[in-house]
């Protein structure tokens, strides 16, 4: 792994985030037990602190144990959701909780999941560390996220062409392979961001993985043997045929694991419609029984409004 890659990550890594935000992730890595906390998503752009903060907590062992243990270890991540008054307002956040050596595996590409290293080629930010070294450790799991990317990057784009073309291409091929709800645009968003940051990231990352290329211009012409190129696309297909059925088994067990789902979707629910739905002691616990009973209540609300001229 070169060392122009690991500063790129570890500037990236060091951004600085809201004062809010850095209290409710360490809030949360206190209460999971957590030996890190990354920060990532639209609000670390933007800084609106409105909707939800997303984090990934590193723990340094499963959270679970027992049978949810053995769905955290194949099923990962555990996911809940918070809510934390600080500085007069409500802050809301989605938590993913999973070890830091899932962690690591994930984002080096070992594994069949295609979701940490596709989200962590995204900036991100350590908000919060227990040490030097563990934070050292999350640079070069994130570093090696960036090279899973730009392998992939180089066999699913094209023979030749600009930073932007290879990272959509890859967007759109992993967004194919996940089970997704954004617009196919999304892919396009993402690098309108911040264009210059992944135009410097590519030649990067393919550098410190090894991968020659050739520069003509604003044009990169990957230089991959075809066994290399075979071997790449073949991984490729795995992921692809895996990404939804692992996609639908993280979300059947969420249903019965997602922590403060009940509250979840009535901030939801409230934010989008405008009907409040108490949240009561018995819906937050069965959160899956207490769904009809809010349904009925959304179309009756609806059923209520005047209806549009």
């Amino acid at each position: 792994m070169s060392p122009e890659l690991l500063s790129f990550v570890r500037r990236e890594l060091a951004a600085p985030v809201p004062d809010q935000v850095r209290q409710f992730g360490e809030s949360l890595a206190r209460d999971r037990g957590a030996v890190a906390v990354l920060f990532y998503g639209s609000i670390l752009r933007t800084g609106d602190l409105s909707g939800v903060l997303d984090y990934y907590l590193l723990t340094p062992r499963p959270l679970r144990r027992g049978v949810r243990a053995l769905a955290e270890r194949w099923l990962w991540p555990e996911v809940s959701y918070h809510q934390m008054d600080l500085g007069g307002e409500t802050l809301r956040a989605k938590a993913a909780t999973l070890p830091v050596q899932t962690f690591r595996s994930a984002a080096g590409g070992l594994q069949l999941d295609t979701t940490i290293w596709t989200r962590f080629v995204q900036p991100s930010a350590v908000i919060w560390s227990a040490e030097t070294a563990v934070a050292e450790e999350i640079v070069v799991a994130v570093a090696a996220a960036c090279e899973t990317a730009a392998r992939f990057a180089a066999a699913l784009g094209p023979q030749s062409g600009s930073a932007e073309a290879f990272w959509l291409a890859l967007f759109r091929s992993t967004y194919q392979a996940e089970l997704r709800m954004e617009d196919p645009t999304r892919s396009a968003q993402i690098l309108a961001y911040q264009p210059e940051r992944y135009r410097a990231l590519l030649p990067l990352a393919w550098a410190s993985a090894g991968i020659g290329f050739d520069v003509s211009r604003d044009q990169l012409t990957p230089k991959l043997p075809q066994a290399e190129r075979r071997c790449i696309l073949a991984a490729w297909a795995q992921r692809r045929r895996a990404g939804k059925p692992l996609n639908v088994a993280r979300l059947i067990k969420a249903t019965f694991t997602f922590e403060g789902a009940a509250r979840y979707a009535a901030w939801k629910i409230e934010r989008h419609t405008g009907l409040h739905i108490e949240v009561t002691p018995w819906r937050e616990r069965h959160p899956l029984l207490a769904a009809p009973i809010v349904v009925w209540k959304l179309w009756r609300a609806r059923r209520r409004q005047p209806a549009a001229r």
